[in-house]
């Protein structure tokens, strides 16, 4: 089986001391490469989360330029827009069940193939439905590292999952605000196609599959397996490792037969990583359009855009590690909340003369990401229980959030303005506090499951 090693200090202490060997054994040490493996999966992680949104993000800043080319109407492209949920929802149920079949580092690969491969062809394929069937070949990647990286982080990194999920929210901050921000000029130097501009990004795609292939091909190396001297004679073997994320079997029950969907903060959790989602996927599909209809040139639409999406750089650090040191993540969740709140009211009061401000507000709101995957690791205390709930929140949290970006479509569409949008948006914020706040409570799944 693939696996990959965690160094000493890193490892939950859960074995008492291997028994030395007898003097003079002549029986080989097993090699443990933890150092540069250790390196390949920090290196991977974060190649990954680069990719995780300019798939999307891209998109938003050229979205009326595809719409224009392709004949899209406003509700073609709402539709556009929920794609990517639906995808998560979709493809992110079956990321467990492959994870304990093929192992999740292969998986993972395998994602990162398909991005690079959706991102490449998209733009060139021809027509609304081959852009639907492309970005969705796209979407089908991340989805399973939407769920596998917060599995990876906690199977390798038990005793840092705050700093490793900061870090891998960081990355995929920086790759979405990048996307953002340098699409437009890259298509401008490109010659002016946004086909072009769109198809750059599989370069930065490609990247991260170089990672991942090295560590399927290092097998014998996770935590927990192939790090283990022979047992002496006369001695008891190591005890057995924790169950890994490939345990799951499907979204609701994990391998060891604990069913998530008995847990109120499983479900609290799964509503609040719906909310945002749908706020996050509203603000990368339709932000720049908003700013644009106000007057925004679309170059600097895209940089408000970016500005809003680089804001979970530095915070995507803070606030995991802030997280992780609370013993309830409520009171996060209410300033997030109030955040976005104050962000949509100015983008419907003054959304031209108070731009950068507006900008900054989402982005703030935005960074309710980041805190809900490091909720996933903390309201869980097994690798089969982190898995589950994982899986389960993403992929509930992710079919609840499909309704949002199309529905702003469809409102833009037949009002003509950006109030009723606006308006929606605002309105979900609130149960997407409480949600947070319940799901923000000191408690386990596992323990809730049981009872």
């Amino acid at each position: 089986m693939m696996c990959l090693m965690v160094p000493e200090e890193t490892r939950t202490p859960t074995r008492p001391p291997a028994t030395r060997r007898p003097t003079g054994s002549t029986t080989p040490a097993t090699p443990r490469p933890r150092a540069w493996a250790t390196r390949l999966v920090v290196a991977g992680v974060v190649l990954a989360a680069l990719n995780l949104r300019p798939a999307i993000t891209s998109l938003g800043a050229l979205l009326e330029e595809v719409r224009d080319d392709l004949g899209m109407s406003g509700g073609v492209a709402g539709l556009l827009t929920s794609v990517p949920p639906l995808c998560f929802a979709v493809f992110g149920v079956t990321a467990p069940r492959l994870a304990r079949r093929f192992g999740p580092a292969a998986v993972v690969c395998a994602g990162m193939v398909a991005i690079t491969t959706g991102l490449a062809v998209r733009p060139y394929i021809g027509g609304t439905a081959g852009f639907l069937a492309a970005s969705a070949l796209a979407l089908m990647g991340i989805a399973v590292g939407n769920v596998l990286m917060p599995v990876i982080v906690k199977r390798w990194f038990p005793d840092k999952v705050g700093s490793m999920t900061g870090l891998y929210s960081m990355a995929l901050a920086l790759g979405t605000s990048a996307a953002a921000a340098a699409t437009v000029p890259m298509t401008d130097a490109l010659g002016g196609d946004w086909r072009s501009g769109l198809a750059v990004w599989a370069g930065l795609a490609a990247a991260a599959v170089l990672p991942w292939i090295l560590l399927v091909r290092a097998k014998g190396t996770e935590p927990g397996t192939g790090d283990r001297e022979p047992a002496a004679p006369g001695t008891a073997p190591a005890d057995t490792p924790e169950p890994t994320a490939a345990a799951v079997t499907r979204p609701g029950r994990t391998g060891d037969g604990l069913r998530i969907t008995r847990s109120r903060t499983a479900w609290a959790l799964a509503v609040f990583f719906g909310l945002q989602a749908t706020a996050a996927y509203i603000t990368m599909g339709w932000m720049a359009q908003i700013f644009r209809d106000a007057g925004v040139s679309a170059g600097t639409a895209g940089l408000l855009l970016a500005v809003t999406m680089v804001m979970g750089v530095p915070l995507a650090f803070v606030i995991p590690r802030l997280a992780t040191r609370l013993p309830r993540q409520g009171p996060i969740v209410v300033a997030l909340g109030l955040s976005g709140l104050a962000g949509y009211a100015g983008l419907y009061l003054a959304p031209a003369a108070g731009a950068w401000a507006w900008a900054l507000l989402l982005g703030i709101s935005n960074c309710a990401f980041p805190l809900a995957l490091t909720m996933v690791g903390m309201r869980a205390r097994t690798g089969p229980g982190v898995a589950g709930l994982s899986a389960f929140a993403q992929s509930t949290g992710y079919l609840i959030s499909i309704p949002g970006p199309l529905l702003v479509g469809v409102l833009y569409q037949h009002s003509g303005g950006w109030g009723l949008p606006l308006a929606m948006m605002a309105g979900l914020m609130i149960p997407q506090i409480g949600a947070g706040v319940l799901a923000g409570r000191d408690r386990t799944v596992e323990d809730e499951a049981a009872g």
